[in-house]
């Protein structure tokens, strides 16, 4: 039987060490204040803005981390009993959250479409309530 392999601490365990490039987009104090000030000008955000404002192009690999990140957002704020923040970034195309949202949440009485006239409603109905709780 081989031994197990003994490792040096990582010099990035250091709290003076730089992030690496990719942090930014678990940053979710950075992600929640920019959802926040979104929400504070009761307005919503495309994936792509909130990618360059993380500082990133766009890339669906990319998006498809920043979601991860903002699930992870939303379930740390529902332990606080906070509003959700990620209703508020959407695709360009159609201003809905994209699939990811929808997958695996509890959408209520909601039983429609992802997408279409129906869907925005149940999405702007969901960010009203978010603004009404946001201070300006």
């Amino acid at each position: 039987m081989l031994p197990k392999p003994r490792f040096k601490k990582s010099v990035l365990a250091h709290d003076d060490a730089p992030a690496p490039s990719w942090a930014r987009l678990y940053d979710l104090d950075q992600i929640e204040q920019i959802l926040i000030t979104c929400a504070s000008e009761q307005q919503d955000i495309s994936y792509a803005r909130l990618l360059n404002a993380l500082g990133y192009e766009f890339s669906r690999p990319k998006m498809r981390s920043l979601c991860v990140a903002l699930t992870a957002l939303d379930d740390r704020r529902a332990k606080l009993k906070q509003p959700e923040l990620a209703v508020l970034v959407v695709r360009e195309s159609d201003r809905i959250p994209g699939q990811g949202w929808w997958v695996g949440r509890d959408t209520g009485s909601y039983k429609g479409p992802w997408d279409g006239d129906e869907a925005k409603a149940y999405i702007r109905k969901i960010q009203q309530k978010l603004f009404a709780t946001v201070k300006k």
